[in-house]
């Protein structure tokens, strides 16, 4: 064994706790790196995703007159009669109104992917494109890039997964803090120590670009967490408030299609209601993240912090009358705020340009911890106190 390695040893036996940091952030950032790489790459083009998608989109160009949502569902349903429409969303930031639809409730139930869509020019009322339900007619690279981000083709098992490896590389980060100062201890903060071996210059550029991006990584893996559990916490509201708010209307019957009133009305009658708001989509009653009874209108926030935090609004879908706006718990809203934190997507595209720096530098980080983890020299591999793979924050 060498000397450098004896020393190392009996530097650990003096500090037990420094050991433990060490085993922590082994085995933490090997279990984590390859799927951390992996939601890196991806989450690239998510952060550009309005621009890429602008790029690729083939769709035909919008006019400048107005046209009713009743005009838009009635024209949905003339186009795929026996269909259900799920719902119906009006962007705010550009005149296009998306009508969602399944071949029926069940079929979505099963199956949240047997979903197409019809977009609408929000000022004609032409239809400027239509999609085949999500992967029948190949899946776009935004799609692509967006699945393998969010759980690997899995479901809700590939979330809960990638959610696991993201509280991994917070526990990676941790304990790379922990363990930082003593490896650095007789070092200058930054220094890079170039003319010594190759893997010690990548050791020191890995430490200290993994100091440095040290908040964002924490932030973008947190974030990362809560919207990897967003199915499980959306179903837990769905059993606890919105059950018990539904209660009332437990064994009446379902509206069908017939007896629905108009859902421009409805989306009016809100818009009216809260002026504060912006109003975004309609959902309509017999949604599993909705009500049987009732429109759901989501509305949301003017301002740049509030634009992120939604809000659901009850609509008797019989008599179009306004029911009551629902207040959403703290998990949810923890979710809706985690979101824009994660993509960088609430700044511009100056922001968008920083989270894509930053993740360039993450990517870095997490290959060169690789390479010094399998570029380790014989005497390391052979020591039981080998230094672990580090990660954002770690050292040698």
């Amino acid at each position: 064994m060498s000397e450098r390695a004896i020393s190392r040893e009996r530097m650990y036996e003096r500090k037990p706790a420094l050991r433990r940091w060490l085993f922590v952030h082994k085995w933490s950032s090997l279990i984590c790196t390859l799927f951390l790489l992996l939601i890196c790459i991806t989450g690239l083009p998510l952060v550009l995703r309005d621009e890429i998608d602008g790029l690729l989109d083939d769709a035909l160009p919008y006019a400048r007159v107005a046209v009713s949502l009743d005009r838009v569902v009635e024209a949905s349903r003339k186009m795929y009669p026996g269909e259900t429409i799920i719902s119906v969303f009006v962007d705010d930031d550009e005149p296009k109104i998306m009508v969602f639809m399944a071949s029926s409730w069940e079929a979505f139930k099963a199956n949240r992917r047997a979903i197409h869509s019809i977009r609408f020019d929000a000022h004609t009322g032409d239809v400027l494109k239509q999609t085949k339900p999500f992967g029948e007619d190949g899946l776009t690279f935004l799609q692509l890039m967006l699945s393998l981000h969010r759980d690997l083709f899995a479901g809700l098992a590939g979330e809960l997964f990638l959610g696991a490896m993201a509280l991994l590389f917070i526990a990676a980060i941790v304990s790379g803090i922990a363990i930082y100062g003593p490896f650095m201890r007789k070092l200058d903060f930054g220094t890079v120590r170039a003319a010594r071996s190759r893997r010690l210059k990548w050791l020191d550029l890995h430490n200290l670009l993994g100091v440095v991006t040290l908040g964002w990584a924490l932030v973008v893996g947190a974030t990362g967490v809560i919207n990897e559990f967003s199915t499980p916490l959306f179903a837990l509201w769905q059993q606890t408030d919105v059950r018990a708010m539904l209660a009332p209307l437990q064994g009446k019957p379902v509206p069908q299609t017939s007896e629905l009133s108009s859902p421009q009305t409805a989306y009016d009658t809100v818009k009216a209601a809260f002026p504060e708001m912006t109003t975004t989509s309609v959902v309509f009653p017999g949604a599993p993240f909705g009500s049987p009874h009732h429109y759901v209108v989501w509305t949301k926030g003017k301002e740049p912090l509030t634009s992120r935090l939604f809000s659901p609004v009850l609509v008797d879908a019989r008599s179009g009358a306004l029911i009551s706006a629902v207040t959403m718990p703290w998990y949810l809203r923890a979710l809706e705020l985690s979101r824009p934190l994660h993509f960088g997507d609430y700044g511009g595209m100056p922001l968008k340009i920083i989270w894509v720096l930053l993740d360039l530098v993450t990517i870095f980080v997490l290959g060169s911890g690789l390479y010094l983890w399998f570029a380790r020299s014989p005497a390391a591999k052979l020591s039981p106190a080998a230094m672990p793979l580090p990660s954002p924050g770690g050292a040698e």
